[in-house]
C-alpha cells in the first residue's frame, strides 16, 4: 500500500512539475510565417506573430523588429494557420488529450463521458497544467439508460431506472450544470455504431427535447442532440437544440428549418465512413454502405442550402483512432467544398457554435494564441493538416518537430 501511495505522489508531482514548467508564459516571435488567418481567403507571406500572455498580441511583416526578451521560432515558410476545432469528441483520458493535440485539435467539444473526466480534463488545460486542448464539457449523456453512468455521480442512482419524466429529464440537466458542465448532450434517435439498434428510430420527443432544452437554457447553456433519424432531428431542431450531431437522414424540410433556425449540423462523416472498414461487425459493414452514401447526400445539400456546418470527428484519440478532424476537412472538399470553405468549418464556423468567435478560432490581435503549422498551403493543399509540425496552445508550444523551428534566442 506504501509503495502505491509513493507512485501515484510521484506521478502527481511529474503533472504538477510539468504543468510548472508549461504554465511559464514565454514570449515568442513567429517568423517567417506564410499566414492563413482564418478569416481571409488568402496567404499573407512573411508574416511574423508575436504571442504574449498566452495571446497573440500582434501580428506584423517580415521586416519589424524582435525585441530581445522574445524566443524566436523560424517557421522557414511553412503555413500558419489557427488551431482546429473538433467539436464532437469523448475524450477521457490525458493520453487522448495529447493526441488530439498533437493532430493540431487545439479546441474540443465533449459529446460526453462516463464519469464527467471532461471537466477535469478542462480545468487542467485551463490551469497551465496541461497543454491543452481546451474543452467544451458535457458530462454525461441525458439519455433515457445510463447503465453504468450511474455511477458517476450518487444522485444519479436515483435515476437507474429510466430518465423519462420532465422531472428526471431536469434533474439530470441540473445534476450536469453543479458539477460544471458548459454543454448538454442528448439524444433525438438510437445509436449507429451497434448492430442491434436502429438509427432512425426517435428516443426522446420534441415534447421531451424541450424540457430538456428549457432547463439548460436557465442555466445559460446550450443543447447538442444526437440524430441521425429526420423525426428526432426535426425534434430537437424545433424543441431549440443548437446543434444536430450526425443527421444521416435529415430531409430537405428539416435542413431548411435549421437554416431558418441557425441551427448547426456537426456531419461526423469520418466516423461513419470508418463503419466500412474490416475490423467492424458485419452488421454495421452492411449499415454502412447505405449510411455513408446518404450521410454524404445531406452534407452536399445542407452546404448547397447555407445550413452552418463545423467539423466533429466523434474520436476518442485512443490508439486504434485513426480518423481526425483533418480527415473530415478533407473529405468536405471532396464534397463540394472550397478548400478556403473546409477550413472555416474547422476555425472560425465551429468558434461561433462554442460560442468562442471573440476569443479563439483566427489568428488575429487579442485572441488566444491557438495555432498550426503545416508544411503546405492548405488553401491549395488540404491534406497539408495531416501533417502538423508544430502546434501552440494558449501561448504554450506543445508540439514541435525537430529539427524543425529549433528556437534561437
Amino acid at each position: 500500500m506504501n509503495r502505491l501511495i509513493y507512485c501515484v505522489a510521484c506521478m502527481l508531482a511529474g503533472l504538477f512539475m510539468a504543468g510548472v514548467a508549461m504554465g511559464q508564459e514565454t514570449p515568442y516571435a513567429l517568423t517567417n510565417a506564410n499566414l492563413f488567418n482564418g478569416i481571409d481567403n488568402r496567404i499573407f507571406p512573411r508574416a511574423t506573430v508575436f504571442v504574449k500572455n498566452g495571446k497573440i498580441d500582434r501580428v506584423a511583416s517580415a521586416n519589424v523588429s524582435v525585441p530581445s526578451h522574445y524566443t524566436i521560432i523560424d517557421l522557414e515558410g511553412n503555413y500558419l494557420l489557427p488551431g482546429l476545432f473538433d467539436v464532437h469528441t469523448h475524450l477521457a483520458t490525458l493520453d487522448q488529450a495529447a493526441r488530439a493535440l498533437h493532430s493540431g485539435v487545439t479546441t474540443v467539444r465533449s459529446a460526453s463521458v462516463p464519469a464527467f473526466q471532461d471537466i477535469a480534463l478542462r480545468e487542467l488545460a485551463k490551469s497551465g497544467k496541461m497543454a491543452g486542448p481546451d474543452v467544451v464539457a458535457s458530462g454525461v449523456y441525458v439519455t433515457p439508460n445510463l447503465d453504468e453512468t450511474v455511477l458517476a455521480d450518487p444522485r444519479l442512482s436515483e435515476l437507474a431506472d429510466g430518465v423519462n419524466t420532465d422531472e428526471e429529464l431536469r434533474k439530470i440537466v441540473r445534476i450536469n450544470v453543479d458539477r460544471g458542465v458548459d454543454v448538454i448532450k442528448t439524444r433525438g434517435t438510437e445509436r449507429a455504431g451497434r448492430p442491434n439498434t436502429d438509427p432512425r428510430q426517435q428516443v426522446y420527443s420534441e415534447r421531451q427535447l424541450r424540457v430538456i432544452v428549457e432547463e439548460a437554457g436557465r442555466h445559460g447553456l446550450s443543447v447538442m442532440v444526437h440524430a441521425h433519424g429526420d423525426e428526432g432531428a426535426r425534434a430537437g431542431v424545433l424543441a431549440g437544440a443548437r446543434s444536430i450531431e450526425h443527421g444521416t437522414y435529415i430531409s430537405a424540410q428539416t435542413l431548411a428549418l435549421m437554416k431558418e433556425r441557425g441551427t448547426w449540423l456537426v456531419p461526423t462523416y469520418v466516423t461513419m465512413d470508418e463503419m466500412n472498414e474490416e475490423q467492424y461487425d458485419h452488421v454495421l459493414r452492411l449499415r454502412g454502405r447505405h449510411m455513408v452514401p446518404q450521410l454524404e447526400r445531406v452534407i452536399r445539400k445542407a452546404h448547397a442550402m447555407g445550413v452552418q456546418i463545423a467539423t466533429g470527428a466523434d474520436n476518442y484519440y485512443d490508439n486504434a483512432s485513426i480518423n481526425r478532424v483533418s480527415v473530415e476537412v478533407e473529405q468536405f472538399v471532396r464534397m463540394g467544398m472550397t478548400n478556403f470553405e473546409a477550413l472555416q468549418t474547422a476555425t472560425v464556423s465551429s468558434a461561433r457554435l462554442l460560442h468562442l468567435a471573440n476569443i479563439t478560432g483566427q489568428i488575429t490581435t487579442g485572441y488566444e494564441a491557438d495555432m498550426i503549422v503545416v508544411p503546405a498551403n492548405p488553401l491549395t493543399h488540404i491534406e497539408a493538416l495531416q501533417d502538423v509540425l508544430m502546434v501552440m496552445s494558449n501561448g504554450r508550444v506543445a508540439l514541435k518537430r525537430i529539427p524543425f523551428g529549433i528556437p534561437r534566442q
